[in-house]
């Protein structure tokens, strides 16, 4: 029950803090900053965060299922 807890508590601060990050690149950053229109870059932000979300969301389903498998087995 501990760890299911823990487990909770972190998926929330995780959550809490993915406004507050700021994932721009070094080459996009030195484009964007000469700019006066700030919704170009939040939008590059908001682009480079969900390409940065699928990997991990791909990884949670696939050990969600394999953990799954081997429970199965028990």
């Amino acid at each position: 029950m501990f760890s299911k807890l823990k487990l909770l508590l972190i998926i929330n601060c995780s959550l809490l803090f993915v406004n507050s990050t700021n994932a721009q690149c070094a080459m996009c950053r030195a484009q964007l900053e000469g700019m006066d229109d700030n919704s170009l870059a939040k939008s590059v932000n908001d682009g480079i965060v969900y390409l940065m979300a699928v990997p991990y969301i791909l990884v949670a389903v696939v050990g969600f299922f394999i953990y799954r498998s081997f429970k199965k087995k028990k």
